[in-house]
């Protein structure tokens, strides 16, 4: 009996480290980090014990989050950020779940969308809804799935999410998911930099002639901002389309831009110069 004293107390002394570094996590998770004697069934016994004692809290399928002290299970509701992560490690968010991340953010948005290599059902979490987005096929073929993505901490937790240049040229390809082009310009606006030279490589690997109008018009906007150089801008000018393009694939009306041969609607050429001033 006394033997086991020590090795009882080095398992809680590794679980409570488990859930101090992991405030959301998978099955698979505790199985790889706490290894008992038994290995998934035994890790599925002890989770079921913190469970019943209302330490954990049972999210989705095989995800689980640590209760908060003196906060009842019932009320306690998970980081929906560290919960989509839990459930794909290697995802990368984007769209508009990046620029939450980056702290852009014009809005909040109950939509959070990742990019995984292969998708799911999305899970829903109260309000929260959790896409899982395929990889932009063409950067599979470019083999440049990591092209102009970083980490960010959260809650102790590190995260890949697009940077600011590939979330910009990622909001243009597919507003919405962005929250639309309105609080795409809101929010993108507020970016304290961007890399000129990495957001030019992002356009080559999407090689999208309406996506190079679409950034040069923004960065026309919004030159003083960001330090952008005419030569710059004269070099993005050189891969517009060769015939007048919507901004939007479902847009009719609006102004032709004969810089960039791009029509955009008119209450978006007003919020570009009323956020560039």
């Amino acid at each position: 009996m006394g033997d086991n004293i020590p090795h009882n107390y080095m398992k809680r002394k590794a679980t409570d480290q488990f859930f101090d570094t992991h405030p959301v996590f998978s099955l698979e998770e505790a199985v790889d980090f706490l290894a008992p004697p038994g290995g998934r069934a035994g890790t599925i016994e002890r989770l079921k014990y913190h469970l019943d004692s209302g330490k954990l809290k049972g999210v989705v399928r095989e995800i689980y989050a640590v209760v908060p002290p003196n906060v009842s299970p019932d009320n306690f509701y998970p980081d929906s950020f560290l919960v989509a992560a839990a459930s794909r490690p290697e995802c990368v968010f984007a769209y508009h779940s990046a620029l939450e991340l980056l702290g852009a953010a014009h809005s909040t948005w109950n939509i959070h969308t990742i990019f995984v290599r292969s998708p799911r059902r999305e899970i829903q979490l109260g309000e929260i809804k959790i896409k899982f987005l395929s990889h932009p096929k063409i950067l599979f073929s470019n083999n440049a799935l990591k092209i102009g993505t970083r980490k960010v901490e959260r809650q102790g937790k590190w995260l890949t999410t697009t940077g600011e240049e590939r979330t910009l040229v990622e909001g243009f390809r597919n507003p919405q998911y962005a929250g639309g082009v309105e609080e795409l310009l809101q929010s993108a606006s507020g970016f304290s930099v961007l890399d000129l030279d990495l957001l030019e490589k992002i356009l080559h690997k999407y090689d999208s002639l309406r996506l190079w109008s679409a950034v040069g018009w923004f960065l026309e906007n919004f030159q003083k901002s960001f330090h952008v150089p005419d030569s710059y801008l004269a070099r993005l000018e050189i891969y517009k389309p060769l015939s007048p393009t919507y901004l939007l694939r479902s847009q009719r009306g609006g102004q032709l831009l004969e810089r960039w041969n791009l029509i955009i609607p008119d209450k978006f050429l007003s919020l570009a110069e009323n956020y560039a001033t």
